[in-house]
């Protein structure tokens, strides 16, 4: 299976009897714009085309999916390369912020200018969707559905879709909840799946609200807590945040105008 190494391994109570493991892989990505690396991410390698499309658009680097031109995947020795091919406008939009940045120091989120960086100016989103949190509970079991490698190892995080009747359409898994998340973004694009809801494995920290929003998701809800920053920033841009998803329980922190009850 893609994304899964055997490994041997010593349980306890059994140290002198060597048994086989699996291990998720992880390998670092590098996502390469017009010839550019712009950033080199850890991840599960599997689903890298849908990656690249969805950080492209979470990230506001692209606007359309018809930004990107070509996507290869280029194994090399020391991880793999996304080579991306950009159309010429919105190469250069990305070479104006890159520019923008260089030369700045701190510790990343120290004072006004890193912080401007660091938010994105996220249209606030429309009010043209509802849900019911009653389809959650048939939907939550099938998270696991999206995590065969997880299945094996233990060692990833999902994001799925819902269509507005709480049918899970289709999702991604990988090591790190952003980039599955960007997987699953990727895939939505693709699909051009609209009426929804986005529902992830983790915790939903103010990138996973921020990605979400960048792409137009209203909805997003988390099995685990939300951040007060994520919370912040779902409240601005009136996405709907729901942390806490279990079944017959949800904790609404913003916008509950588009839950059903």
């Amino acid at each position: 299976m893609t994304g899964v190494v055997e490994t041997p391994v010593y349980q306890r109570g059994q140290l002198q009897q060597q048994q086989q493991d699996h291990l998720a892989e992880e390998v670092p990505v590098a996502l390469v714009y017009n010839g550019i690396s712009h950033v080199v991410m850890m991840c599960t390698p599997k689903d890298l085309t849908a990656f690249a499309l969805g950080f492209s658009l979470s990230e506001g680097i692209i606007a359309a999916p018809s930004d990107i031109y070509s996507i290869e995947i280029q194994p090399n020795c020391q991880g793999i390369e996304l080579q991306i091919e950009l159309s010429s406008r919105r190469f250069s939009a990305l070479k104006a912020r890159r520019r923008a940045m260089a030369g700045r120091t701190g510790c990343g989120v120290c004072g006004v200018e890193q912080l401007a960086d660091i938010f994105r100016n996220v249209t606030p989103l429309p009010f043209s969707q509802r849900f019911s949190v009653a389809q959650l509970d048939q939907a939550l079991p099938q998270l696991r559905q999206l995590q065969p490698i997880g299945e094996l190892t233990g060692c990833t995080h999902a994001a799925g879709w819902l269509s507005p009747q709480g049918q899970l359409l289709g999702g991604c898994e990988d090591i790190g909840r952003h980039v599955a998340l960007d997987k699953l973004l990727g895939v939505r694009a693709k699909q051009q799946w609209q009426a929804g809801a986005l529902l992830v494995s983790s915790r939903a920290s103010y990138e996973m609200v921020q990605k979400a929003a960048m792409c137009g998701v209203e909805m997003l809800f988390a099995v685990s807590a939300a951040t007060s920053l994520a919370v912040e920033i779902a409240e601005r841009c009136q996405l709907t945040l729901v942390g806490f998803t279990k079944p017959g329980r949800a904790t609404v922190f913003t916008h509950p105008q588009r839950i059903v009850d």
